[in-house]
């Protein structure tokens, strides 16, 4: 193709909203509050507002959400907390950074997802919480979580950083947005997120109330009234300007997370007419209990073809990404203080075969279209 592709086209996304941010900026410019500021507050409520009625604390990226989260849940050292194998690392890091205990478990070769069976299996009387990650756009079954975490008195905190906008779907038909299900709900403003700003931000959800204050203390040097400092906190925050961004494009998520399924639906479309048996690789499975943001679209390649592949795509000027290419156990920074619950055999499959092509709203048929054909020529079909 004649123009450049990319994973995310956020330029593209900005040119159609340009003139509300940029109006959101300047009027960050034109008060000078770039601390703390108003539209951070009318984020928190309006996100808050957004997943149905929850405490939301605003903070510097995703990764300080799951820190302070665990923070405030005064967990001690040595406790351990289960934590799905197959993930980016910043949900086992905060575990060890504070001095718990990573324990892995097994994803679902088909969701990617942790299940309430492979947690089950990882309790010892240590399990103090666990950490299930929505990932790739789609919630964990978070019914039998939620039973098991009460059947045995854990904390449940959920890694939303990839899934904001879908709905975990229960037995009864009824729906509750991810990340509000669990004790604490955690998500990241990347600029890549379905809902990214234009540097870094994150948040924490709580419909506990002394749980959510505690939380917003932790997150603000664990004070409440200025140098009142009654827990041991740090000091992460989301910038006024990036909460002015958030704020108008949290009006456009739903559309976004349209946008997205759509351009999936496209992809498994085509690729399903071409290779309805799975021969040569499987589109992403859409779970029962579990509406689907498609953060990613992600390929698992068979027969070890996945770095050929990708190979080529590169030389036909595709981006393409390999989310993850080691499992947690197998990353250096976990030996010797994290245990693994099982031989962790489809976190390594996932790790080995897995492609995520381009997805974002930008997205057109042509550019699909071209995508799709070179991925078909690499197995020698046609679209």
């Amino acid at each position: 193709m004649d123009r450049k592709m990319n994973m995310v086209d956020l330029k593209g996304q900005y040119e159609r909203i340009k003139p509300e941010i940029d109006a959101g900026i300047q009027s960050v410019i034109d008060s000078s509050a770039f601390i703390n500021g108003k539209p951070v507050q009318e984020f928190r409520k309006n996100l808050g507002t957004y997943l149905g009625g929850t405490h939301v604390t605003a903070c510097g990226n995703g990764t300080d959400a799951l820190q302070i989260a665990l923070m405030a849940l005064g967990l001690k050292p040595g406790d351990e907390v289960i934590v799905p194998a197959f993930t980016y690392v910043a949900s086992a890091e905060v575990i060890a950074l504070l001095g718990l205990v990573p324990v892995m478990v097994d994803v679902n070769p088909r969701s990617f997802n942790v299940e309430a069976d492979e947690i089950l299996n990882a309790l010892t009387h240590k399990t103090k919480a666990i950490i299930p990650v929505h990932l790739f756009g789609q919630s964990c079954d978070m019914e039998p979580i939620m039973d098991l975490a009460r059947d045995h008195g854990l904390y449940v905190i959920e890694d939303n950083a990839q899934s904001l906008g879908a709905d975990c779907i229960f037995r009864d038909g009824s729906r509750k947005k991810a990340g509000t299900v669990g004790t604490i709900g955690c998500t990241s403003f990347f600029p890549s997120k379905n809902l990214g700003c234009y540097g870094d931000g994150g948040a924490i959800f709580c419909s506990d109330e002394a749980l959510s204050e505690k939380i917003s203390m932790t997150a603000n040097h664990g004070q409440k009234i200025k140098y009142h400092h009654a827990v041991i906190g740090c000091n992460s925050r989301l910038d006024t300007i990036q909460a002015a961004v958030l704020n108008v494009k949290l009006k456009h998520l739903d559309e976004y997370s349209g946008a997205r399924r759509r351009a999936a639906r496209y992809y498994t479309e085509k690729f399903l007419q071409a290779d309805p048996d799975g021969r040569f690789f499987e589109t992403p499975a859409e779970m029962p209990f579990s509406t689907h943001v498609y953060h990613q679209y992600t390929l698992k390649i068979k027969g070890g073809r996945r770095d050929g592949l990708k190979d080529r795509l590169e030389k036909r000027g595709i981006p393409s990404m390999i989310y993850y290419p080691l499992p947690l156990q197998a990353q250096e920074a976990f030996k010797g203080i994290a245990r693994a619950a099982g031989p962790l055999v489809c976190a390594q499959e996932c790790a080995d075969s897995v492609l995520s092509l381009p997805m974002h709203t930008e997205l057109t048929a042509d550019i699909q279209d071209y995508i799709i054909g070179n991925v078909l020529e690499f197995f020698g079909m046609s679209s």
